[in-house]
């Protein structure tokens, strides 16, 4: 059943809802609101939750609402009101018969993949130790304290304030002596290396007046150079929607890979809201915010080494989606399960929640090493363990005692152990679209799962059940069937056990009937 409505009213949509009826989707940073009861309007133009989005609503009663272009969105008593009208499609009877259909429709997977190294060994990211001061000596140091403290080698990514400013893609000489020799040396321990970038440009710089030249910037009304605010000032920003832009872009970033050795890029920035904050004209004269969301995404197709955690309507492309920067708090590690099962639900397989212990800098800042949650970090790492990917940011041979790094380091290999199991499972997401990360609701349908936020399906056969509070128990639900635990304990389920679960456990069920 297909009809196109208007959900300003909504009634009609709430006498068709059972009393059971749930829904999910829009954000995977309102992953923790879902299913939502009430939001307040949310609008897809000028906001995303610090992270990807799609239009499109799923029900647990096998429903999906989608819309071509962003909308307005709010929920009251779990009903979804929309500022444009939106098309509703009956495709079952669970949450999967919605999902499955959606995404067949609107976006198929392609068969292809991001590099494997994201999902078979853990990666590592600069970020939490040296925030703006990225440089050779430190991140070579940072390196070798991952080999030399027993985790495995993987992706290694150097964050913001590499680069001479914006726009510019050479190490900056003063901090960055050898940085060819940095990459061979990073090479050499087993790294694969990423570096971090954005669509600004430094105003006045030469790589802007040369854009600037070649119309590859964004205008102003006037048909000047845009200025954009974004969350590091303000800066000029590539018109993505222009092909030969793009082609610019891309060859300049091929170009850095050969002279330095780089084997891809963290695409960051590309929010909505930067191309909302001063009007805007481009290339593409229809197109909207979020349309150049998409086609700063569209870049990292070029490389099988990328990052985003922006995106717009690009489910089931091969493209790495990391959450948005979560703080240092137990509330944070929370969020991690709902926001990732919500990424899978609107087609982000490949995704990565955010860092071990929280990638928002400014929550480490001020905290005294002597005086960091240490279960916080060994119960967030094992959150990331059994996760698609796995990304450290602080230190935990830095702030953690001998006893509780032997816990993150297993949770780490854990990881590695599991690399076949979630390629076999990306590599089925790459065809079929199923969701690596599922919500149990997703899996194990009308079981009463609907709500469930701290445990969760690692494809068909692994249920994992992380500790996400402080404290050394936890009461797992298992649905139906004959399970059987990390220590080799079976279990009938259908029913709750409160388990204990010391600090160096991970609590994960598998499916034997």
């Amino acid at each position: 059943m297909r009809h196109t409505f208007s959900l300003l009213i909504a009634l009609a949509l709430c006498s068709a809802m059972s009393a059971q009826e749930r829904w999910y989707g829009l954000s995977s940073g309102l992953g923790a609101e879902q299913p939502y009861t009430d939001l307040a309007p949310f609008d897809m133009r000028v906001q995303d939750a610090n992270n990807q989005l799609v239009p499109l609503l799923l029900s647990s009663d096998g429903r999906y609402l989608w819309s071509d272009d962003a909308f307005t969105l709010s929920f009251e008593n779990g009903v979804p009101k929309a500022d444009l009208p939106l098309t509703e499609v009956k495709a079952g009877t669970t949450l999967r018969d919605a999902y499955m259909a959606a995404q067949q429709k609107y976006f198929p997977a392609n068969g292809q993949l991001p590099d494997t190294l994201f999902f078979t060994m853990p990666q590592y990211n600069t970020w939490i130790e040296l925030m703006y001061n990225q440089n050779q000596a430190d991140i070579l140091k940072y390196a070798h304290a991952i080999v030399d403290n027993g985790f495995p080698a993987g992706v290694l990514m150097i964050d913001d304030n590499w680069q001479r400013y914006y726009g510019n893609f050479e190490f900056k000489a003063e901090r960055f002596p050898d940085p060819v020799g940095m990459m061979r040396e990073l090479h050499e321990l087993g790294f694969k290396v990423m570096v971090w970038i954005c669509p600004f440009v430094s105003a006045d710089s030469p790589e802007f007046r040369d854009l600037q030249r070649k119309g590859y910037l964004l205008k102003n009304p006037n048909g000047g150079t845009a200025i954009l605010n974004w969350w590091n000032g303000y800066s000029a920003c590539y018109d993505l929607t222009n092909p030969a832009a793009a082609k610019h872009f891309v060859d300049i970033l091929r170009d850095a890979q050969v002279r330095y050795g780089i084997d891809g890029f963290k695409f960051d920035a590309g929010d909505n809201n930067c191309y909302a904050s001063t009007p805007i004209l481009a290339y593409d004269k229809k197109a909207t915010t979020v349309d150049h969301t998409t086609s700063w995404a569209k870049i990292g197709l070029e490389f099988p080494f990328n990052e985003y955690r922006a995106c717009w309507k690009m489910g089931g492309q091969p493209l790495v989606q990391r959450l948005g920067d979560k703080d240092y708090s137990w509330e944070a590690v929370q969020q991690l399960i709902p926001d990732m099962c919500a990424a899978g639900l609107m087609g982000y397989a490949y995704a990565c929640p955010d860092m071990v212990g929280g990638g928002q800098f400014a929550a480490f800042i001020g905290i005294d090493e002597d005086k960091f949650d240490q279960a916080l970090i060994v119960r967030s790492a094992q959150v990331h363990a059994l996760m698609p990917m796995m990304q450290f940011s602080v230190a935990p041979w830095r702030i953690l005692s001998e006893e509780n790094l032997k816990a993150v380091q297993k949770a780490a290999k854990l990881h590695a152990e599991f690399g076949p199991y979630i390629m076999k499972y990306a590599h089925q997401a790459s065809h079929t679209g199923e969701p690596i990360v599922r919500h149990m609701e997703y899996q194990f349908p009308h079981q009463g799962f609907e709500t469930c936020k701290d445990q969760f399906m690692l494809g068909d056969k692994y249920l994992v059940a992380p500790v996400v509070t402080p404290g050394l128990s936890r009461v797992v639900k298992l649905p139906k069937g004959t399970w059987r635990d990390d220590q080799g304990k079976k279990y009938k389920g259908g029913k709750q056990y409160t388990i204990q679960v010391p600090l160096d456990r991970l609590p994960y069920f598998e499916k034997i009937k």
